[in-house]
């Protein structure tokens, strides 16, 4: 198996992952040149939890802002502004009703109704 990805916020750069004997080579090529890592299994997936956990901070530094939208709008995985996180799990619109199943963080879940147009101010959009 072998996979490379390009990445379009930097022109011209080549990231290519490819298991070898028991390890994993990760190979980045660009327009100065490449380099190449051989990693362990177990590093490999360090790198790559270390990179998924970058990922999410650049996506929430994206989205610092809040964002408000009508209840009726929202979706799955939109996260309510406010003191403690709540997730949105479900929306069903019935006429002039938002019926929001929410869950915290802690894993409680509840539905509460909104009028459709209500204006919810979400911390971050899905």
């Amino acid at each position: 198996m072998n996979s490379g990805t390009e990445d379009a916020g930097a022109p011209g750069a080549i990231l290519g992952v490819t298991p070898v004997g028991a390890g994993v080579e990760l190979r980045v090529a660009g327009p100065s040149g490449e380099f190449s890592l051989l990693c362990t299994p177990a590093r490999a997936r360090e790198l790559a939890g270390a990179l998924a956990r970058a990922a999410d901070e650049a996506e929430s530094a994206l989205s610092a802002e809040p964002v408000t939208v009508r209840a009726q709008e929202l979706r799955r995985g939109d996260v309510r502004d406010g003191a403690g996180a709540m997730t949105v799990e479900s929306v069903r619109v019935d006429g002039t009703t938002a019926q929001i199943t929410w869950k915290s963080g802690a894993g409680r879940t509840w539905t509460q109704g909104y009028d459709a147009d209500a204006e919810i101010t979400l911390r971050r959009r899905a």
